[in-house]
């Protein structure tokens, strides 16, 4: 293993710690901002299912996205060292100013930045099924899935009439167990346990009575289990950018054929890493995701995280490494609008996508410069 490559693996698993801590209002700001938990206590919570996600994302499919972003061959050790302090450079910048940007944007714009100052355009693999387009398509439709998710079941469950509300679950919930092609079993299992606690907490919620305190109560116990979830699709996402990384570092070294024989230490490293970075917090930016773009009720915070959570799940099965930033501030605008549209800071919602859509190019141009500068010194 040469110097190189071990300040690149050093240095994206600083990246990945930097994720955690700049992505952990993502996870926990809604939770806090509904005092469900108090800041410590979400860090925690949120972290530990970071980690969890380690056991059940075995197959890497976004990893491999990631490493897909510039062509084999077209690529060197210098291309990704300059990728990957350009996207430590933005993250650090955009976490200061409490900016809540895409960390995996960040890292996938900073490769492609350095690689075209490497090879030129021709560099970049364009294809839809695992190359850059398909990040750039889900910058726009994570958003989006996030908020109408969180739109239909928000205005689901504040129906009054509790057996319609509970019919229109039941086949919601069936109609996707039956139509949708799951490629791993746990997704299956999964949603349907999710549908279960929600129905059963529902059910023993309306035979106890629904009085405000009680209701209340039982949102703020489900916002523990949507909280967990989404922690687990953050984590089952975002490391595995960095494992994509670091994979397509040790392509380039031969160490390895492509990112699906990477070696078991390293996604244990990276999904750790995510984990106490998410546990040293971001409260720069909790207070811009929990609040700013619309206040959040526990149950407006249990719509949001279960609605943010199905679309990292469902994207991270299509092998699209999408933003968590950009899920959850998607669901957490549906749940505001379904109030009111004015409900939503909307002013605040254009700067947050302004910044969005700022990532990548100035991450690659960040990137490109580095990349001269390393190759100057180098030279």
């Amino acid at each position: 293993m040469t110097t190189i490559l071990i300040i690149i693996i050093v240095l994206a698993v600083i990246f990945d710690f930097i994720n955690g801590f700049h992505d952990a209002a993502n996870s926990i700001a809604t939770i806090v901002s509904t005092k469900v938990l108090t800041p410590f206590q979400a860090v925690i919570w949120a972290a530990f299912f970071n980690f969890v996600a380690y056991f059940i994302f075995k197959d890497h499919e976004v990893a491999n996205t990631v490493a897909k972003t510039v062509n084999s061959g077209s690529y060197d050790l210098t291309v990704v060292l300059a990728g990957i302090i350009a996207a430590i450079i933005w993250n650090l910048l955009t976490w200061w100013y409490g900016i809540p940007s895409s960390s995996s944007h960040t890292l996938i714009g900073g490769f492609a930045g350095a690689a075209i100052a490497h090879s030129g355009f021709d560099s970049i693999n364009w294809s839809l099924n695992d190359g850059i387009s398909l990040t750039i398509l889900f910058i726009l439709l994570a958003p989006i899935i996030g908020m109408v998710i969180s739109v239909f079941i928000t205005l689901v469950t504040i129906q009054k009439k509790f057996w319609l509300k509970m019919t229109i679950i039941v086949i919601t919930l069936a109609s996707c167990l039956i139509f949708i092609k799951f490629k791993k079993a746990f997704e299956f299992w999964g949603l349907l346990t999710l549908g279960v606690i929600f129905i059963i907490s529902y059910i023993v919620n309306y035979w106890k009575g629904e009085s405000a305190t009680r209701t209340t109560n039982m949102y703020k116990r489900l916002q523990l289990v949507s909280s967990a979830v989404f922690s687990l699709g953050h984590g089952g996402s975002d490391a595995q950018k960095v494992i994509g990384i670091i994979g397509a570092a040790m392509v380039a070294q031969n160490m390895i054929p492509d990112v699906t024989q990477i070696p078991t230490w390293v996604p244990l490293l990276c999904y750790t890493s995510i984990g106490l970075g998410t546990m040293s917090g971001g409260w720069r930016i909790v207070k811009t995701m929990g609040s700013r773009i619309t206040k959040v009720t526990p149950l407006e915070g249990v719509m949001a995280e279960t609605a943010g959570a199905i679309t990292l799940f469902t994207a991270t099965n299509l092998g699209a490494p999408v933003s968590t930033t950009h899920t959850i501030a998607g669901s957490i605008v549906g749940v505001g609008a379904t109030k009111r549209l004015s409900a939503v800071r909307w002013g605040i919602t254009v700067n947050l996508i302004w910044a969005w859509v700022l990532t990548i190019p100035v991450s690659a141009l960040l990137a490109a410069g580095i990349y001269w500068f390393l190759h100057l010194f180098s030279a």
